[in-house]
């Protein structure tokens, strides 16, 4: 398990697919649903295709694929800015509204547990509905 600072960010196909009313697709999910980790990292990692992110005091983990990529600076991750990410950005705003959706701290480590699609993990996080 290694720490590392979440960036979140809209990507141009997230906007697209969320825009498009497309948040319950596959696509949405293998464009959201990801941990883009710098390629030295990624490799340190053993270059798994999913990883566990989590708060660093383990209340609140993801399952999301992993891939390296060039941008992506050592020691930080980016996942665009979806409920994958939402589970595990602070939710503290300091007064201004939004989170900390830059520079959260979090722990990932590889996995072998499936990634859920939009609604699977609203049903796993909330429960179903009535």
């Amino acid at each position: 398990m290694m720490q590392f600072l979440l960036n979140t960010g809209s990507t141009i196909e997230e906007g697209r697919l969320a825009k498009g009313g497309s948040k319950l697709s596959v696509d949405y999910t293998q464009e959201c649903a990801v941990c883009e980790m710098n390629p030295e990292d990624y490799e340190a990692m053993g270059s798994p295709e999913r990883v566990l992110v989590s708060t660093p005091d383990g209340k609140h983990r993801v399952a999301v694929y992993a891939y390296a990529g060039p941008s992506v600076c050592c020691g930080h991750i980016f996942m665009p800015r979806a409920i994958w990410a939402n589970v595990v950005v602070d939710p503290e705003t300091f007064s201004t509204g939004s989170p900390l959706y830059k520079g959260s701290p979090v722990m990932v480590e590889a996995t072998e547990e499936d990634v859920l699609g939009a609604e699977d993990l609203v049903h796993k996080l909330y429960g179903r509905g009535r």
